[in-house]
């Protein structure tokens, strides 16, 4: 019984250092696992990889391109000489005149009414001059016969150039009617092609208000507009070469005819007309042109696309990439082109730049590089 009872003791005591021993050994494995977690784990560097290109330079020639219209080398704005209503018009857009056609007519009845009162006063005064005439023979030979004094022969003779001269008032009055009412019909004086209409049937019109353009034929030209800091450029331009949009495969040389002394008070701009040397007969009239006019100056040109231009402020900026290191740099840029830009300072043959996801780079940040040259 006793010995029972010792059995029991002993195994209590066994059961209570087993619990024990078991408790603080996963009480130190807890710990050595949350030891192990509260650990700060190592940072992994992320390193970007950007697309880049290596510049480089073409030797071509920096020029400008301007926009324009293919123009006439004579103009010639045509308007009605006297006030009126316009009753008809003969031409249209394009159409082609020679000299002396009627491109457009006016109301002449006042005008016709004038020539027939001028007239009425030629016959009045011709008829005082053929009774001049006849009382001067008569008191001539009055005179030769004694009949009449010196004094009274000359009263005559007096009155016989008042009659003259009334010819001649009355003569010159009727030629100008005449002329007035020839001017209610508005005539071309140079061949050429109507560009221009400015008045319709029923409009009135005063004297000097131009209604029709005639661009005379021969020479062709283009109108285009330069800003005041190109036009010592334009002038030294060691060629110019004019292309049309409607004509893909056209180009013709052309030459500076004429640079407007002042600049135009809305647009600020210099009008300039450039001369189309041995224009085809397929450049028409009104035709978009482009100028291009190129610089004495022939050095590396670089351009790079679009997308690689960080906008920080008003100064453009690229992304350089030197030693994997990322550097931000500033460029002064020019002309833009299909999806390119022209870069004057701030870069060089050889310097590597970022060309995609520029917005997205830091200051100072490593990158892997990949591209191709530019």
């Amino acid at each position: 019984m006793q010995q029972l009872q010792w059995l029991r003791k002993v195994s209590r005591k066994k059961l209570y250092y087993g619990i024990t021993l078991a408790v603080v050994g996963l009480c130190i494995i807890g710990g050595v696992i949350w030891k192990e977690h509260s650990r700060p784990k190592a940072e992994v560097e992320h390193i970007p990889v950007v697309r880049t290109a290596v510049i480089g330079g073409t030797n071509s020639v920096q020029g400008y391109t301007y926009s324009g219209e293919v123009r006439g080398r004579y103009e010639s704005q045509l308007a009605f000489q006297v006030n009126g209503k316009i009753i008809k018009r003969n031409v249209e857009l394009g159409s082609v005149v020679g000299v002396g056609d009627v491109l457009m007519q006016i109301d002449a009845k006042d005008l016709q009414q004038t020539v027939n009162n001028n007239s009425a006063q030629v016959d009045s005064v011709e008829s005082q001059l053929r009774l001049a005439e006849s009382n001067l023979n008569r008191y001539q030979q009055l005179l030769n016969q004694g009949a009449i004094s010196q004094a009274q022969y000359d009263q005559y003779i007096n009155a016989y150039n008042v009659a003259v001269a009334g010819v001649r008032q009355a003569s010159s009055q009727y030629a100008q009617g005449a002329n007035q009412l020839d001017y209610s019909l508005l005539r071309a004086d140079k061949p050429g092609i109507v560009s221009t209409i400015t008045a319709e049937a029923g409009q009135v019109v005063s004297s000097g208000q131009s209604v029709v353009t005639v661009v005379q034929d021969g020479e062709r030209e283009v109108a285009i507009s330069v800003p005041e800091n190109r036009i010592e450029e334009l002038r030294k331009a060691r060629e110019i070469k004019v292309s049309f949009w409607a004509l893909q495969n056209v180009t013709i040389d052309g030459k500076i005819r004429e640079i407007a002394p002042m600049a135009d008070q809305i647009t600020r701009t210099f009008n300039v007309r450039i001369s189309l040397i041995n224009p085809p007969p397929e450049i028409k009239l009104g035709m978009t042109a482009a100028v291009i006019v190129a610089s004495n100056n022939t050095q590396p040109i670089i351009s790079i696309p679009l997308a690689a231009v960080y906008q920080d402020g008003n100064t453009p900026k690229v992304w350089v990439v030197k030693d994997d290191i990322l550097t931000l740099r500033p460029i002064q840029t020019a002309n833009f082109g299909n999806g390119t830009i022209q870069v004057l300072s701030g870069l060089q043959q050889g310097d590597r730049i970022v060309i995609a996801g520029v917005h997205k780079l830091k200051e100072g940040q490593k990158v892997k590089v990949g591209g191709d040259s530019l």
